[in-house]
């Protein structure tokens, strides 16, 4: 959170607001409001300014502040509030903060669906500071979301026309090109961005989308892994998924190469256990996770881990996995939810229902939960509790299809017929697009339309015969023409399906329980279950649980351990509060001109804030080792702060690394908590 804010805070507050043309406020509470939120403290901030308003009840540039804070609390009400006293109180002749507040209200009236609005507070502050790019750049991006192109694309071209060399103006346009389909247009845009910075992870990312829809995958393959090795660009990882679908082969081949290319960087396997698992490959998928978890054992990809032995139907060794993922992260939910899942599949449904009931107590607005809870109920024929648990997850999310489908059949089958049809109904009116949910099909068997329901069906097998073999031999058991069911079962299993628990207890198919095909599909395809679970037996490796102690110095209420940053000695404080690594520009020049670091090792550049607000630009760059304690990392991203006087921070991009970190004041220690193969 903190590091989402410190982003919103750089990118939300333009340079402007920190001049000092005019006298401003200086009371206590306005200046400790302001230093809470240089600090990163809404709550404190917000105590601050709330007392300077019950003192100075025209203090527009505290309500300026209010505004911003309730803005990004999504409190858009009070925000809206505070904008318009801000707006009322700021004198007149203070541009830059009356521009802030116009900003500020332009952002909350979005939110609140009132563009016109938006527009006219972003007009009005244009009008008053016609060279700000920020405000530019703001204005377009409005646009675009309203695809409101032409005027997004006029807004790009100020930006230039202010600064040739604006990047973001580039950007914009070429993001403009993508969404209406010049993709040819849209890649002579990124190749410009490119060359104003060749360190600028989204030019690539973007420029690698335009070569796929263009289908030049080689390109695109190249774009997207230059990307991700800057900084593990997002979109570059969310066209993997596409690029999967499209050239497998081509994009494992240079994922491969760029994993024997760099070995201790995890990312590259675990992207390819990524790209296998998105071809449902589990095999190959857990083999790259394996290898990843093994360099960094990430939460993260001991769930993916289980997720794929869960998909193969080896129950053992995915509650293996989930269970390191909740050891290592006891606070998501998600990994609780999964592992309830798990159970279940299993056939081990009363643990499940256990698991998912302290997952609802870690987050009871999560309509997941209950569902998947209801589901499970439903298994023990507990009909009745299934039924509460989907009226809980359909009050969380009226849209899910599923939850109206599953709670209209145990309508049906207590007799409740008129209950049975609204919520088939329902989902028919959610569920429009075959492939989106795939449970149209059921609702309009159930409501007598048989026809219909084939004619839906056939449309999701065109989308995604894979993914919905499964469904479509549901579907004909029900309709009791039991050799397609037994087709489309066999063709579930021969692409993976291996959940026999579950194909077993599924009432969905009664109809052919005793059909002697079935159960010699069955025998034939639990037999081959059997072998590949002890294939994997033989594979799996065993992890043990290894702690470490890192003695610290503690000076000033900081902690202070002793790194070896590329075979070079200092001392970094260790703060769980900082988003990244931070160097002073002192040291960096030093590693710099006595070879620590090389000229390779420069990345790019960031913004960030300084303690008296101030927007700066650093530079980033690649630690290639960093070593302490005995433990080892490689290739960690740092800030230079173009600071003297800053000090050396450690912070969250190399502790997630490290594993789980628990403080001994009375031993002066930080105990890291990781997992290796045994």
């Amino acid at each position: 959170m903190k590091n989402v804010f410190l982003t919103l805070l750089c990118l939300l507050i333009p340079y402007w607001v920190f001049a000092q043309k005019f006298k401003r406020p200086d009371s206590y509470n306005y200046s400790r409001g302001i230093e809470a939120i240089q600090n990163e403290n809404t709550d404190e901030a917000l105590e601050y300014l709330n007392k300077e308003i019950h003192e100075n009840a025209k203090n527009g540039y505290a309500y300026s502040w209010i505004a911003w804070i309730r803005e990004y609390e999504e409190e858009y009400g009070r925000a809206l509030s505070a904008a318009d006293k801000a707006l009322k109180y700021i004198p007149s002749k203070d541009s830059e903060y009356i521009i802030f507040a116009l900003s500020t209200r332009a952002r909350i009236y979005h939110n609140l669906a009132q563009d016109d609005k938006a527009i006219a507070d972003y007009n009005r502050a244009i009008k008053a500071a016609p060279e700000n790019m920020k405000l530019y750049e703001d204005r377009a991006q409005l646009y675009y979301e309203l695809e409101k192109y032409d005027l997004a694309d006029k807004d790009y071209q100020k930006m230039i026309s202010i600064d040739q060399g604006s990047v973001m103006g580039y950007m914009g346009l070429g993001r403009n090109a993508n969404s209406q389909g010049r993709y040819e247009d849209a890649i002579k845009q990124f190749d410009y961005v490119i060359k104003l910075a060749p360190s600028y992870s989204s030019g690539y990312s973007f420029r690698g989308e335009s070569y796929t829809m263009l289908k030049q995958y080689d390109n695109a393959i190249d774009d997207v892994i230059k990307a991700l090795s800057i900084n593990g660009d997002q979109k570059a990882y969310s066209c993997l998924f596409v690029l999967a679908d499209s050239t497998t082969l081509q994009l494992t081949t240079k994922l491969k190469i760029q994993a024997a290319a760099e070995p201790t960087n995890y990312h590259w396997n675990y992207c390819l256990g990524v790209v296998y698992e998105t071809q449902r490959k589990y095999h190959n998928a857990i083999d790259y996770y394996k290898k990843a978890f093994d360099v960094n054992s990430s939460p993260i990809t001991a769930n993916r881990i289980a997720d794929c032995y869960d998909e193969c139907g080896n129950y053992e060794q995915a509650l293996r996995f989930i269970d390191l993922a909740i050891e290592k992260d006891s606070t998501n939910e998600t990994y609780l939810l999964h592992k309830g899942n798990i159970l279940d599949n299993a056939g081990r449904t009363k643990e499940g229902i256990a698991v998912l009931d302290k997952q609802i107590l870690l987050a009871p607005k999560e309509s997941f939960g209950y569902y998947r809870r209801g589901w499970m109920k439903d298994h023990t024929g507990d009909k009745d509790g299934a039924i509460e648990d989907y009226t809980t997850a359909i009050a969380l999310k009226p849209d899910y299809a599923y939850a109206y489908l599953n709670r209209g059949v145990l309508y049906r089958l207590k007799g409740d017929a008129d209950l049975a049809k609204a919520d088939f109904e329902t989902v028919i009116r959610l569920d429009t697009v075959p492939g989106s949910y795939n449970t149209t099909q059921y609702a309009l068997y159930y409501l007598g339309r048989k026809g219909e329901a084939i004619d839906f069906l056939n449309k999701v097998l065109e989308k995604d015969a894979k993914g919905n073999y499964y469904d479509a031999a549901c579907l004909y058991s029900i309709m009791n023409d039991k050799a397609k069911s037994v087709e489309y079962l066999r063709k579930a299993f021969e692409t993976g399906y291996r959940r026999f628990n579950h194909v077993r207890r599924d009432r969905d198919l009664d109809n052919i329980r005793s059909y002697q095909p079935y159960l010699d599909l069955m025998k034939e395809y639990e037999g081959l279950y059997q072998k590949e679970l002890s294939s994997d037996a033989e594979t799996v490796p065993q992890y043990e649980k290894q702690e470490s102690s890192v003695p610290f110095i503690k000076e000033n209420g900081v902690y202070k351990v002793k790194c070896n940053v590329n075979n070079l000695p200092l001392h970094f404080i260790f703060d769980t509060g900082a988003s990244n690594v931070s160097i002073s520009s002192v040291e960096a020049t030093f590693m710099l001109k006595n070879d620590y670091l090389r000229t390779s090792d420069i990345i790019g550049r960031q913004n960030y804030i300084n303690a008296n607000g101030e927007i700066s630009e650093g530079t980033v760059i690649n630690l290639r080792n960093v070593d302490f304690a005995g433990l080892h990392l490689s290739n960690v991203k740092a800030s230079v702060v173009n600071n003297q006087k800053a000090p050396l921070l450690l912070g969250l991009s190399v502790l997630e690394k490290l594993g789980k970190i628990e403080i001994d004041n009375e031993k002066h220690e930080l105990h890291v908590i990781q997992f290796k193969t045994k």
